[in-house]
């Protein structure tokens, strides 16, 4: 007989708390958007690759307790101006360009809702993510740690979240099929790879 264990998604967290975590989260985005930038310069795309894999299961680790604390909500109901909003198209056709056929993927949007296939860049995925995390910096180094976390949190839930965890999955599918030495197309005539 399985033990029935009960998990507490709804964490209450101090302030000190949220100010730590605030820091933590300014650290891993950081970290992250500099590692992008790097990796949009890579030479080629199996070094990008490569390091991506690790870049985005870092971000991911760091953004999970966003997902399991209760909703933030900031002193004001309302955001104050972070600033002008990052332009990170030049980023995204970096990344395009230098990802080139592997950029395009195909994934389950919302396996919960009415699941179905739909078509998505890595490129497009990373910029968004970046723009997010960038958003919450601004906040972040204005001295509004509280303001950060909730518009991290918010965003992890509705965008950056779903995208990184998008593109880590299409990563590591590629990993595996330039690894265990599986091409990457089915043939739509038959049961066979090509």
């Amino acid at each position: 007989m399985s033990e029935h264990v009960d998990v507490d998604t709804d964490l209450e967290p101090t302030p000190a708390d949220l100010i730590d975590l605030s820091d933590h989260m300014a650290e891993s985005a950081a970290a992250f958007v500099r590692g992008i930038e790097v990796i949009a310069g890579a030479e080629t795309p199996d070094e990008a690759v490569s390091i991506l894999l690790l870049e985005l299961s870092s971000l991911l680790a760091a953004g999970a307790p966003l997902g399991a604390i209760e909703d933030v909500v900031p002193d004001e109901r309302f955001e104050p101006d972070a600033g002008a909003e990052p332009d990170v198209d030049r980023l995204r056709v970096a990344l395009r360009e230098l990802l080139g056929p592997v950029d395009e993927y195909v994934e389950v949007f919302d396996p919960y809702a009415q699941p179905e296939l739909v078509a998505a860049r890595l490129s497009d995925d990373l910029s968004q993510t970046t723009s997010d995390l960038l958003h919450g910096l601004a906040h972040h180094a204005a001295g509004r740690p509280i303001e950060a976390l909730w518009w991290w949190q918010f965003s992890y839930l509705a965008t950056w979240g779903p995208a990184t965890s998008a593109a880590l999955r299409a990563l590591q599918s590629l990993v595996a099929h330039v690894r265990l030495e599986v091409p990457l197309e089915a043939d739509p005539e038959g049961d066979e790879l090509t």
